[in-house]
């Protein structure tokens, strides 16, 4: 759950777009968006086994440029 405290002195709308950064990062609005219309399982299972592939494909992205940059650095 989101939260933010606000100080005597803050603007509204400085704590509004914090709050609203603070959802965005947390996915709320994503899980409202997903939670409001009803999802078999085997679609469920089928939107996470494709969520597992695309995180592998990113960190072993990232690791591949991360041993590119090293091995730059080294020569």
């Amino acid at each position: 759950m989101a939260k933010i405290i606000v100080r005597e002195g803050d603007s509204i709308e400085r704590a509004l777009k914090q709050f609203k950064r603070m959802c965005e990062k947390e996915g709320l609005r994503r899980e409202i968006k997903r939670s409001s219309y009803y999802e078999k399982p085997s679609e469920q299972r089928r939107r996470r086994t494709l969520q597992a592939i695309r995180e592998r494909r990113k960190a072993t992205f990232k690791a591949a440029k991360i041993k590119a940059k090293s091995v730059q650095r080294a020569c």
